[in-house]
């Protein structure tokens, strides 16, 4: 070996040395840092519910109506004063939803919640927004939330939310029935944008209270604002009353009418067989010097008779008096009778025949011909996920 490669091999010792050196001490820094980023990852899938659902539906109408009643967002109601199940004689999609949920706790208190909705409910849900249909049609809720250190701890929610009213909801996987009630297609709001904050000072009592645009409103169609309150008491575990108000200018561009809304909801679980549930509306608006009002209530009872299979029918009057929210001076019925099939993997199916009534011709059957009376079938199928554990 020459004079020049020893030295160079001589010269390389102490380079491999340093960079074995470095290695030793990067890697593990390294390692630790990726670490570090797999745990708050998890730590954030641990917090944090991912949800879904997927929901389809055949529908058949006995009136068998070439003409659709109205349109909400673009979608074609063919089943009259019926707000998703509008279709008839058709398999359609009803809505495909992705939710992310972080609840706010005392060990972290920031929180926030993101539903993102596919299909014609969603269309329908957002058909009067101020905004337009589809800038916001695929984002049911979007907010951000916050648990101040008060007392037994107050949460204030921030942003886009579902309303606090009515017995049902939008998602068809946790209501009893398939289709809505009159009540939640015609009585009550879908959606605010605001400020709503929530208190419980006990299991018993929960108080909440909102500052939101209004009705169904991202992008406000005045200078006014709405103010909402409910509070739910829970005497007995069985047993839930909840009281809901909300009043507000509702009007495009006048600040001036108020329109008012109450909601009341009772639940009672008699047993594990047996529940019921009863709801009553009331609300009222200006419609000009005129003082325009709609009310009515409906009756639910549910029998689980296993795991697996559920029977519900559902009873309901509802009284338009001035046509404020039909379009028509009227008073309904309707009765609906829904058979579930439930599998324990997350897939529900539910057989629903419902009949509507009115005491004036409304329902359109064959081409344009008016009706007193509307029957429907309904064969529904929804799948649902969840990563909370049960």
């Amino acid at each position: 070996m020459t004079i020049s490669a020893r030295v160079a091999g001589f010269c390389a010792r102490p380079a491999v040395a340093a960079a074995l050196f470095l290695a030793l001490i990067v890697a593990p820094a390294a390692a630790q840092d990726d670490a570090a980023k797999d745990s708050a990852t998890l730590n954030f899938f641990r917090g944090t519910e991912f949800s879904g659902f997927v929901d389809l539906y055949y529908g058949y109408n006995f009136n068998t109506p070439k003409t659709a009643c109205g349109s909400a967002g673009g979608v074609e109601i063919f089943n009259c004063l019926r707000n998703f199940d509008v279709a008839h004689n058709s398999f359609s999609l009803n809505l495909a939803e992705l939710a992310l949920e972080k609840k706010p706790t005392s060990d972290s208190r920031g929180g926030f919640r993101l539903d993102l909705d596919y299909g014609p409910t969603s269309a329908m849900v957002h058909g009067v927004e101020p905004g337009g249909t589809a800038i916001f049609q695929n984002i049911e809720q979007a907010y951000v939330s916050y648990l101040a250190p008060v007392g037994t701890g107050l949460q204030f929610d921030f942003g886009k939310f579902v309303t606090m009213m009515g017995n049902e909801v939008i998602e068809t996987k946790d209501n009893w029935n398939y289709s809505r009630s009159l009540l939640f297609t015609l009585a009550i709001p879908y959606y605010h944008t605001g400020a709503r904050f929530t208190y419980s000072p006990n299991d018993k009592l929960t108080l909440q209270g909102h500052l939101v645009n209004g009705w169904n409103n991202v992008t406000d169609n005045n200078t006014g604002k709405s103010i909402g309150a409910a509070i739910t008491i829970k005497p007995t575990p069985a047993l839930t009353i909840i009281e809901n108000y909300m009043g507000g200018p509702e009007q495009a561009g006048d600040n001036g009418p108020w329109r008012n809304m109450s909601d009341t909801i009772v639940s009672y679980t008699a047993n594990k067989q047996v529940s019921l549930a009863f709801n009553y509306d009331h609300g009222q608006d200006k419609a000009g010097s005129q003082t325009v009002m709609w009310h009515g209530v409906a009756g639910y009872l549910k029998y689980q008779a296993n795991d697996r299979f559920a029977l519900t029918p559902r009873f309901e009057w509802y009284d338009d008096r001035d046509g404020a929210t039909t379009g028509a001076t009227q008073k309904l019925k309707e009765l609906t009778l829904t058979a579930e099939l439930k599998h324990k993997d997350g897939v529900v199916m539910r057989i629903e025949y419902r009949g509507d009534f009115s005491d004036v011709p409304y329902f359109i059957k064959n081409t344009s011909e008016a009706v007193k009376s509307q029957n429907t079938l309904t064969i529904g199928f929804v799948y649902a996920f969840s990563t909370k554990a049960p």
